[in-house]
C-alpha cells in the first residue's frame, strides 16, 4: 500500500517510520512518501496561502497549489484523496478497514484556516476528522490514520489475531487485560483467567467486553444488541449479565432461554 502526505511540515511523518508502522514501510514494502507544498507555490518566497475573500483572520491554502501537488503524485488504481477537517465525520473502524483495502491513500494536510472550498469540491474524495476538536493542522490526524490502517495490512502485526481482538473490530470494546503479578495492591487477577478452561476464559472476556461497551459506549452497545439473538446461547447469557448486573455472578440457569429478540435484554 502507498501513503502520500501533502504537508507544509514533512518532518511530522518521521514518527510513522518507527514502531509497528515503521515495520510496514521498512520491511514489508509499503510506501510512505511526504511532499511539501512549497515547490508548487509559484513564487520565490514559497508562499502557498492567501488571505480569505470576504475578510477575517488567518490564511487559506490556495487551490492551485493543491491541484499541482496532487498532479505530481504517482497514481495507483484504487486511490482515495482525504482531507482532514474538524467539521467532517470522525474516522471509525469501518472506514479504517475500507481504506486498508485500497492501493493508495493521499492525505491532504492543511493548516491556518484550511483549504479553499473549490479544491475540496474538485480534488478531495472524502473529508474526515478524528473527533470533535480543532487541531493546528492535519498532520496529527494523518499519523492517526496511517497507524490505524497499517495495523490491518498483512504481516504488520506480529500476531495477526491482535487486530481481530482490538476494540471495535467485532462491534464491542476490547475486554480488560491482566498480567503479572497475580495480585497487586490487594487486587487479584480474576480466577478464571488463571485456570485452563479456554471456553470459560472466552466467555469471561466476552462478558467484560459487553459490560465495558454498555458502560462506556452505550451507542455501540445499542447497535450491537441487534446481533445478540444470532449469538450462541452461552454468549446470549453474557449479554443478559451485561444488561442485568444483579445476575453477574449467577450461573446460567438450566434451560434458560432469551426471548430471542434484542428487546428482551432490557
Amino acid at each position: 500500500m502507498r501513503f502520500d502526505a501533502l504537508t507544509l511540515l514533512p518532518e511530522f511523518f518521521d514518527l510513522a517510520l518507527t514502531g509497528v508502522t515503521g515495520r510496514a514501510f521498512r520491511d514489508l514494502g509499503h510506501v510512505l512518501a511526504t511532499h511539501s507544498y512549497r515547490p508548487f507555490a509559484g513564487n520565490a518566497f514559497g508562499h502557498v496561502d492567501a488571505p480569505p475573500f470576504g475578510g477575517g483572520p488567518g490564511m487559506v491554502l490556495r487551490p492551485d497549489v493543491v491541484r499541482d501537488a496532487l498532479a505530481s503524485l504517482p497514481r495507483e488504481p484504487r486511490r482515495r484523496v482525504i482531507h482532514f477537517s474538524p467539521a467532517a465525520p470522525p474516522l471509525d473502524q469501518a472506514k479504517v478497514l475500507e481504506l486498508a483495502a485500497l492501493d493508495q491513500v493521499v492525505l491532504v494536510c492543511t493548516r491556518f484556516e484550511g483549504l479553499d472550498q473549490r479544491a475540496v469540491d474538485l480534488y478531495i474524495d472524502e473529508e474526515m476528522s478524528v473527533g470533535e476538536a480543532v487541531l493546528s493542522g492535519g498532520e496529527l490526524p494523518a499519523l492517526f490514520l496511517i497507524d490505524a490502517v497499517c495495523r490491518w495490512l498483512p504481516g504488520v502485526l506480529g500476531n495477526s489475531a491482535s487486530a481481530d481482538a482490538d476494540s471495535f473490530a467485532g462491534g464491542l470494546l476490547d475486554h480488560t487485560h491482566y498480567t503479572r503479578p497475580a495480585e497487586f495492591e490487594g487486587l487479584p487477577v480474576p480466577a478464571v483467567l488463571q485456570g485452563g478452561n479456554h471456553e470459560a476464559i472466552r466467555l469471561h472476556r466476552l462478558r467484560e467486553a459487553m459490560a465495558r461497551t454498555k458502560r462506556l459506549r452505550p451507542d455501540l452497545w445499542e447497535a450491537f444488541r441487534a446481533r445478540i439473538p444470532a449469538l450462541p446461547r452461552a454468549d446470549q447469557w453474557c449479554a443478559w449479565q451485561a444488561e442485568h448486573p444483579e445476575d453477574w455472578d449467577r450461573p446460567r440457569p438450566k434451560g434458560w432461554k432469551s426471548a430471542g429478540n434484542p428487546g428482551s435484554f432490557r
